[in-house]
């Protein structure tokens, strides 16, 4: 029901967004008086539906500024794009200037949705054919997602102008930037008023016609979020912002969220699919449906051109090799290639690529990669395949079901018909035996996403997937919990809810007897174990680069990769084929591009804007 509520609300916004919205740049496209929207209940509804609207606008393929282009998750050090795409990601690109467009861009993204909520915040008491309940939720939801914007806004650029009034006039938008500390304690005010407001659920039910509107679930998710930024950024108050935080994410629980379980030792695979993007684990996604510019993003860019879409997908974002590689073992223990590859740590990473060659290679193969500089005194005509397969077969589950590792299948389906296809390095042939993956980037072997890639025939019509966007969910809230306890001094407490999610992932748990690697050392050693597991829960899902900035590893991550065996090598960060051999690196200008520069655009319009330090306009 919800597919049809979106679809039908959404046809007629293109209009209603112009009467009820001005954007950042303040040219007016306002067709009719403002005052008649507010007269109106139906038109009133309509607008709010308009800054919900703006998350089609931020991640789909139509919003016509190419926001889209770069997931969250590309500027963490989780994955990052092919060689194509890199340039869009400026503040990790060397031309980084405040004149990127990505910077004003978002930036003018964000500011907008603001003001279509404030729009709506300032204007909705005046409807006079809908009742207080009614104005009172609608309100609460605008507060969120203005809270939502300014949390986006906080975290990329430190501190920003903070405007909780409609604006309508250019040369009334000429605020100073509020402190950092001043954001994130206004966004905790929207969110108070959300979780306080009666007339807001707490929870919606699946097949409910709101579905996927804001509830309290979400404010209390966010609010817990917002301090734990808090507590990073503000030492003195930290325990204080902890306690806080914990109660928030334990409020999420109470109004019945739970980790999605309906499929067994499957289950954290098939959350990510539409039948279950309405399962009691998911707090707020964007809601996705089979309609253009409406559709999940990601079935596409993370894919390959076996993916059932039209003409394939595409693999414009691909996992780096030291988050794979940092994936535990069955047992708990760390991954070492030396155990599977021997001699691993004395080669190249151009000489490590015989490791993954294919089973009984030709000669004209064999004497490319002796040239290209494999190590073939290594190679086993037969036993090749089966060598690699054994590095991937014995890890956390969560692995295969995130990720297509060498020799592993993935059932695509090209020309309307589901086949079995196998990651097998060199490429040979899809379209007929032997059902090789075949991608954008043929000349290189990447690891591939599996999350949110359809299979089989679950989708055939390019950037319309219908599996939901997840920008929060339940896992994520309880390993939250976790840290927070865990930073409290309350380590054996944390211990329980990481072991949920291990459990639901069929991982073997903490602290288990007989299996030392598992057992906790401390406080120290807890807060590296639950921040390891935000990677391997929520790797590709908009989570990891702000979980990295907030905890100050995104700089040495980002940049210093270890990956490969290379730990803590200059040099060998960026994208890289699975063995190693880097395809670009990212050149860092300084520590400073942690933060992002005020766009030289708005610095123009606004000459009260500071630049953040580091950058010069």
């Amino acid at each position: 029901m919800k597919k049809i509520f979106y679809f039908l609300c959404l046809a007629v916004l293109v209009s209603v967004s112009a009467l009820s919205c001005i954007p950042m740049d303040f040219k007016s496209t306002q067709a009719i008086e403002m005052v008649s929207v507010w007269e109106n209940a139906t038109l009133a509804r309509q607008a709010v539906l308009g800054v919900y609207n703006s998350f089609y606008d931020r991640h789909s393929t139509t919003s016509g500024e190419d926001n889209w282009r770069v997931q969250d998750d590309a500027y963490s050090s989780v994955m990052d794009t092919d060689k194509n795409w890199y340039e869009n990601q400026h503040n990790i690109y060397g031309d980084a200037m405040p004149s990127s467009v990505t910077f004003s861009s978002i930036f003018k993204f964000y500011y907008t949705f603001i003001f279509r909520a404030n729009d709506v915040i300032s204007h909705i008491d005046r409807v006079p054919d809908m009742d207080a309940g009614e104005k009172a939720r609608l309100k609460a939801e605008a507060r969120f997602l203005r809270a939502y914007a300014y949390y986006q806004l906080n975290v990329r650029w430190r501190g920003v102008p903070v405007y909780l009034e409609y604006i309508d006039d250019i040369s009334k938008a000429t605020r100073a930037r509020s402190s950092e500390l001043d954001v994130w304690y206004a966004i905790i005010e929207d969110l108070d008023a959300c979780i306080a407001e009666p007339n807001l659920p707490g929870k919606y039910r699946a097949g409910d016609v709101d579905y996927g509107r804001v509830t309290k679930g979400a404010a209390y998710a966010y609010r817990g979020e917002a301090y734990l930024w808090l507590a990073a950024r503000d030492a003195a108050q930290a325990s204080s912002h902890y306690t806080q935080a914990l109660s928030d994410f334990e409020a999420v629980e109470a109004l019945g969220y739970a980790l999605y379980t309906g499929a067994g030792a499957n289950s954290f695979k098939q959350l990510f699919k539409p039948a279950n993007e309405q399962c009691d684990e998911i707090i707020f996604s964007i809601q996705c449906t089979q309609q253009p510019g409406m559709g999940n993003p990601r079935a596409v860019l993370f894919g390959n051109r076996v993916t059932a879409v039209t003409s394939g997908a595409w693999n414009n974002y691909l996992p780096n090799p030291a988050w794979v590689e940092s994936f535990e073992m069955a047992d708990g223990s760390k991954f070492d290639w030396e155990d599977f590859c021997p001699g691993w740590h004395s080669m190249t990473p151009v000489e490590r690529s015989v490791f993954f060659l294919r089973d009984n290679m030709t000669a004209a193969q064999r004497s490319k990669m002796t040239e290209y500089g494999s190590d073939m005194s290594r190679y086993l005509t037969t036993g090749n395949e089966a060598r690699i397969r054994a590095a991937y077969d014995n890890r956390d589950p969560r692995l295969e079901m995130s990720v297509i590792t060498p020799y592993a299948v993935y059932n695509g389906g090209i020309s309307g018909v589901a086949y079995d296809f196998t990651l097998r390095w060199p490429y040979v042939l899809d379209a007929g035996e032997p059902y090789d993956i075949r991608t954008d980037t043929n000349s290189k072997y990447y690891y591939l996403w599996r999350k949110y890639v359809p299979e089989g025939l679950e989708n055939t019509i390019r950037w319309v997937y219908e599996e939901d966007q997840i920008l929060c969910r339940y896992a994520e809230i309880l390993l939250r919990r976790a840290e927070c306890l865990n930073e409290l001094g309350r380590t054996n407490e944390a211990v329980t809810w990481v072991n949920k999610v291990r459990e639901r992932a069929g991982h073997v748990l903490l602290n288990t007897s007989g299996m030392p690697a598992t057992t906790v050392a401390g406080q120290d050693d807890m807060r590296e174990r639950i921040r390891n597991e935000f990677y391997w829960e929520l790797g590709g899902e908009f989570s990891m680069y702000f979980n990295e900035l907030r905890w100050g590893v995104w700089y040495d991550r980002k940049f210093r990769d270890r990956s490969s065996g290379q730990w803590g090598a200059i040099g060998t960060n960026g994208l890289m084929q699975i063995w190693g051999e880097t395809t670009y690196t990212w050149y860092s200008l300084g520590e400073y591009v942690e933060v992002w520069p005020i766009p030289a655009k708005e610095r123009e319009m606004n000459p009260n804007l500071t630049q953040n330090p580091g950058w010069s306009d």
